[in-house]
């Protein structure tokens, strides 16, 4: 493996135009058919092999004008005053005309003041009007689709209500338009800020520091063209665009740190350029490989799930992470020619061992020392902050709120005077193949009809506005002979809670008496797919955890020729992954520290994708500093001593790639969504607990107290592994001349004259 990166590595640093032309001429192509062609992605969400699945096939066949309505944005626009509404009528007029006017409105007539509804039919007033008056409803539908709704479309309608918000009356939203999608830009040029000032103290220079960035930016780039481009060709969802440029950028500056470090001590050992570009290349890079290997084992396990779009983010994200790697062992080198002697310059004299190679005592050589000759505190301290930090997980509850911020002063008016489930209806789907749908369906309204926690079911027990069809037009009204029917149920309780899940699986548990009747049920709608998503994602954690830290395992036996090494790096991650569920939970679910003003459920897919995220970034980090441990260790280095100069060598590396990352992900602390800041809080202290506390700290001392053993493998096994020779044994010494040329300190060109292995 070292052998053939490192005539890779060689032959861009010597045709470094050919392969940057290269690089760029694949980006501009992409490009153009992607301009070309013009591909679009699909807006449906598929949940096969779920009851909810199962009724929103149904619902789109059999009722497609409700499934277009359950699509589009209705925004609740929720007005209360304490003296009663009543009383603001003039304004609330002025109100209700502002909304009528907003784009794409669908039936604006029916966009009225509650008040006058209320007046005008008193059986209609607890529709729009509660809470004794005081709180009013107003429904404003538009003709977009709910994942098409805009910041711009969300500032329109918050705009409306700031200009009637006041003296006396209260005007709030919920759903619809203020469900928008913000694209915030604050935290990606905070983190890109601070990753930039970190690779200048990595390297101690400035020019260096910015190849990090091209091959991101250029990877990234490339992967999101192709991933577009596939939408032509298949049925795919454009939701996995973020994670591949979150993970793409991020693996992208980890690999070219790693790289470009190496490059560097391998200039100052001497030889040409060329085989310096190439030694780095053989060695870092068969990190790059191997650690980029393991992570796209854990974004491609995602597909055990069987959700397609999560399966689609994870062979994007997988994508972008072969394109990192591909971009770490070819362009980093060719860009390394491109700069030659400059790479390395202006240099910043105020830093202190840019360059681990040069003379001195290091600060991560230091720590190496203090934690080979005490390695038992650590152990000690690290794990219990860990296990102290678990213990809040217990208390996990996922959830999958779609809720904003922004929206939480209207859910409150809507839970005082409509109901907390008045937004949030579950739609029993019945059908029949044989026969009329009347008898089944009468008698599914009088079962839920009789359940707890219903606040509202249409059709009534009475079959007052029942919605049946028999020819999938969407027709309303019980028609004779109909094969489908469509049950509204609102519930009591919100869409998250337990006791709007218990309600549906109640629904659900009448299926037998319904299947006596010749008919189905299945229940579906927005409630209902998130409650099986969520659901689905609980029963998926355990089996993902076991494919991704399984099949991880084994690559990095081949990678340390060790069992040791693997079997402490995947139960530190245990540990470091569950440190971060309880902080998470401690924050978000339970309110600790005051960082967030409304708490809610963890989102049910945060552990799937923590876990698979943070493993691949956690093993970045254990084989770029372990691999230097064992590349010491075979080269002749005692097992301590091998330890302290891989800390030396790498410690710089792995600090700065974590602090990297957690500032990317930490900066999304700032955005004002709850959501938001919790997957940036979540992903940023499991990078900080794994690479700081395990990394750093537990793997290195156990391994101090295993020795010579941490680094063997039994007969048998080492017969069956493959020899990787990641640590760059074959090419050691390729291109480097017998004897150093005196004085030098490896940033100019040294003579081309070479030693034993060109």
């Amino acid at each position: 493996m070292s052998s053939v990166l490192y005539s890779i590595g060689r032959f861009c640093f010597r045709f470094k135009w050919w392969v940057i032309a290269a690089w760029v001429a694949l980006l501009a192509v992409s490009m153009a058919l992607v301009a070309t062609v013009q591909p679009t992605f699909a807006k449906d969400f598929a949940l096969p092999g779920t009851d909810a699945g199962v009724a929103t096939d149904q619902m789109t066949e059999y009722f497609p004008a409700v499934m277009d309505s359950e699509e589009k944005a209705t925004t609740s626009v929720l007005i209360a005053a304490d003296d009663g509404l009543a009383a603001h009528t003039d304004r609330i007029d002025a109100l209700v005309a502002d909304l009528a006017g907003l784009p794409e409105v669908l039936a604006p007539e029916e966009i009225v003041n509650p008040v006058a509804v209320a007046e005008a039919d008193p059986e209609a007033a607890p529709m729009v009007l509660g809470d004794d008056g005081r709180v009013g409803m107003i429904q404003v539908a538009q003709d977009i689709e709910r994942i098409d709704v805009t910041a711009d479309d969300k500032a329109q309608l918050t705009d409306i209500m700031a200009e009637y918000r006041g003296d006396g009356l209260q005007v709030e939203a919920t759903g619809g338009l203020m469900q928008a999608m913000e694209m915030g830009g604050a935290a990606e040029l905070i983190g890109f800020a601070v990753a930039f000032v970190v690779m200048i103290v990595a390297f101690g220079a400035l020019v260096a520091s910015f190849i990090p960035l091209i091959t991101g930016l250029l990877g990234v780039g490339l992967t999101i063209m192709l991933f577009t481009l596939s939408a032509e060709f298949f049925d795919i969802n454009d939701v996995a665009t973020p994670i591949i440029s979150m993970i793409g950028i991020a693996l992208s500056i980890d690999y070219a740190l790693f790289i470009v470090s190496r490059y560097r001590a391998e200039r100052h050992r001497g030889g040409d350029l060329p085989s310096a570009a190439g030694r780095a290349v053989g060695t870092a890079g068969s990190a790059v490989v191997f650690a980029g290997s393991t992570v796209i084992i854990a974004v491609l396990a995602l597909s055990v799930i069987g959700i397609p779009m999560i399966s689609q983010m994870g062979f994007g994200a997988g994508a972008a992470v072969f394109v990192a790697v591909l971009t770490s062992i070819t362009l980093i080198p060719a860009l390394l020619g491109a700069f030659g002697n400059i790479a390395f310059r202006p240099k910043f004299s105020f830093i202190k061992h840019g360059d681990p190679s040069v003379p001195g005592v290091t600060n991560g050589e230091r720590f190496g020392r203090l934690v080979v000759g005490k390695p038992w505190p650590f152990i000690i301290i690290g794990l219990l902050v860990l296990a102290l930090a678990a213990i809040p997980a217990g208390g996990i509850k996922l959830g999958l709120a779609m809720e904003s911020d922004d929206e939480a002063a209207g859910m409150e008016l809507q839970a005082r005077g409509f109901g907390e489930g008045v937004n949030g209806p579950l739609f029993a789907v019945l059908h029949t193949d044989d026969g009329d749908i009347a008898g089944a369906a009468d008698l599914a309204v009088e079962q839920i009809a009789g359940l707890d926690n219903v606040a509202a079911i249409i059709p009534s027990p009475a079959g007052q506005g029942a919605l049946w069809t028999g020819n999938g037009e969407g027709e309303g009204g019980p028609n004779v002979g109909a094969d489908s029917a469509l049950v509204m149920v609102t519930p009591m309780s919100s869409p998250t809670s337990d006791e709007t899940h218990d309600l549906m699986e109640q629904i659900r548990d009448i299926s037998p008496q319904i299947e006596a009747q010749g008919a189905e049920l299945h229940v579906g709608g927005q409630t209902a797919i998130m409650s099986d998503l969520s659901a689905k994602l609980a029963d998926a954690l355990v089996p993902y955890l076991i494919v991704v830290v399984g099949l991880a395992f084994l690559i990095m036996i081949g990678v340390f020729r060790s069992i040791w090494v693997p079997l402490v790096g995947t139960l530190g991650f245990v540990f470091s992954v569950a440190a971060t569920f309880g902080i998470t939970v401690l924050i978000f679910q339970e309110g600790a520290l005051g960082i967030i003003e409304h708490t809610q459920p963890i989102l049910s897919f945060l552990p799937i994708f923590l876990i698979g995220l943070v493993f691949g970034l956690a093993m970045d980090y254990q084989v770029f500093l372990v691999s230097r441990m064992r590349e010491e260790f075979v080269h002749g280095a005692s097992a301590k001593d091998a330890i302290v100069s891989g800390f030396k060598h790498g410690s710089r590396v792995v600090v700065s790639a974590a602090v990297i990352m957690i500032s990317v992900f930490a900066a999304f602390l700032l955005s004002p969504d709850t959501t938001a800041k919790m997957i940036g809080f979540a992903l940023a202290i499991a990078v900080a607990f794994d690479a700081f506390i395990i990394r750093m700290m537990v793997v290195p001392a156990v391994l101090s107290l295993l020795g010579d053993k941490a680094w063997g493998l039994p007969r048998w096994l080492d017969k069956i592994v493959l020899n990787l020779d990641v640590e760059g044994a074959a090419i050691q010494d390729r291109g480097i001349e017998t004897e150093a040329p005196a004085g030098g300190d490896g940033e100019g060109g040294a003579p081309v004259t070479v030693g034993a292995g060109r």
